[in-house]
């Protein structure tokens, strides 16, 4: 797969207490299988769908106690500079750049709201090597309480349009604040952003919500309950596809959305 664009998302991983447990969870819910633990990295382990990478599980580094939370990294040309663009624009660093072998360079950031981020500039490692297809990433989303804070940090570090949802004569989109940004023009969105309303509870921070596409959004959130996760939203329809927003049995947060299944118009953008 060619190497992603200035500012796309690229790849996912998250940290887990008990991996073992984590990849019975995803293998069953997402259909992952697992390669081999390197434990020269730490035993980051990539997750596989038909045999291409789609993410990685990885344990918390020794003295770590960060909960457990998926992570999504976006693509960039020189990991230093957009590290130099993050601190300008009024972020924060939570890991500085770190090459990572022969694989790349990555960083950790937190947007001016509060949602963490990663940084990828690709070395053998691209990224993703499937996308918007079952059991591999398909969207993601920035949930803030501050969202004008969050597009101006987002406009200022990657090379981002943006749009604004409009309610139009829809009641349920009423109040809501939603926008998308773009690489290229608006035909190719790679991220939204969502302001969080009184419905959140206050102790939930400003956080990057990541869909993985499933065959079945029902046949997910079954499995998830099975296995000891939690539903928290849904399952709902939409013109985008039928999700819902769920979190495993060790916390981390992620939705499902089964992309072949509509609903509805879809919203005009301004």
């Amino acid at each position: 797969m060619a190497e992603f664009p200035e500012g796309a998302p690229c790849w996912v991983d998250a940290m887990f207490t008990d991996v073992e447990a984590a990849k019975e969870f995803y293998g069953d819910v997402l259909g992952w299988t697992f390669g081999e633990a390197s434990s020269e990295y730490g035993n980051y382990t990539q997750a596989y769908s038909d045999g291409k990478a789609v993410a990685a599980v990885v344990p918390p580094m020794p003295g770590g106690d960060a909960p457990s939370q998926w992570c999504l990294y976006f693509a960039s040309r020189d990991a230093a500079a957009t590290a130099d663009k993050i601190k300008a624009a009024g972020g924060t660093l939570v890991m500085e750049t770190m090459r990572v072998g022969s694989f790349g360079t990555m960083a950790i950031a937190r947007e001016p709201s509060g949602a963490v981020f990663g940084v990828w500039q690709p070395g053998e490692h691209k990224g993703f090597e499937k996308l918007g297809e079952p059991g591999a990433y398909a969207w993601a989303e920035v949930f803030t309480r501050d969202p004008d804070a969050a597009d101006e940090f987002l406009s200022k570090v990657f090379p981002y349009e943006s749009q604004q949802m409009e309610a139009g004569d829809d009641p349920e989109a009423a109040g809501m604040d939603f926008k998308v940004f773009s690489i290229g023009g608006p035909r190719n969105p790679v991220l939204g952003r969502m302001r969080m309303g009184e419905d959140f509870p206050p102790e939930i921070p400003s956080y990057v919500q990541v869909y993985f596409a499933v065959p079945n959004c029902d046949e997910a959130v079954e499995k998830t309950r099975k296995h000891g996760g939690q539903l928290h939203f849904g399952p709902m329809d939409s013109p985008f596809g039928r999700f819902a927003a769920l979190t495993d049995p060790q916390g981390a947060a992620f939705a499902v959305i089964d992309l072949s299944t509509t609903v509805g118009e879809m919203p005009e953008f301004g």
